[in-house]
């Protein structure tokens, strides 16, 4: 069983990436979030989930234990592969996912593509009761040219510095919505841009 791998990514496109790690390359499909926080030529490190069949290994890899662990909860609801798995997982975050099911609401499930209505009903009904939402700021939604990976460090940032959840969040999205992808590609620019735009909602609150 491959639990985790540490290595220097030789590659990392679309939904999949190769690690470098003791002169052998591994093949690991991802999150396309997870991809695009990849460097080439950088170290990493995944955590991993081995998927054996009896005419492919297929190696799935994670940012957090969470990540993995609700993989594996959803791979083995039926008519859920891995596949179908990694691509809720693209969609939702472990904290989208625990919250739709306690919320009994299979509706962001069935926006999965290859998820259908029985299966959507299924996984809220197979889920309950082992999911527990984190008490991590929520996501920022996803946002067309904004690797959420930079949306949320300027979340979390914020939320350290002291602005509320909500107000930080719709301040993210307002400037991802507003400027162009050069200006919002690293978590510096996105976060001093952000901080422009709080300005005056601060001066106002005054």
């Amino acid at each position: 069983m491959i639990s985790s791998l540490r290595g220097t990514v030789l590659s990392a496109v679309g939904g999949s990436a190769v690690v470098e790690v003791g002169g052998v390359g591994f093949a690991v499909q991802l999150t396309p979030d997870h991809v695009l926080s990849l460097r080439v030529g950088e170290e990493a490190f995944l955590y991993t989930s081995l998927i054996v069949r009896e005419d492919a290994l297929q190696l799935f890899g994670f940012a957090d234990r969470e990540q993995q662990e609700v993989f594996e909860l959803l791979n083995g609801v039926s008519g859920v592969g891995p596949k179908s798995a990694i691509g809720v997982l693209s969609v939702l975050s472990p904290d989208d996912i625990a919250a739709a099911v306690s919320a009994d609401d299979d509706a962001p499930f069935r926006k999965v593509s290859g998820i259908g209505p029985k299966t959507a009903k299924l996984i809220v009904v197979s889920l309950t009761g082992k999911l527990t939402a984190s008490r991590r700021p929520a996501r920022v939604a996803k946002t067309a040219g904004a690797p959420s990976s930079v949306a949320d460090s300027v979340l979390v940032a914020l939320v350290g510095l002291g602005w509320p959840e909500k107000v930080a969040s719709e301040a993210v999205a307002e400037v991802v919505g507003d400027t162009d992808e050069k200006q919002r590609d690293s978590v510096q620019s996105l976060l001093r841009l952000t901080l422009a735009r709080l300005g005056p909602a601060q001066q106002a609150a005054r």
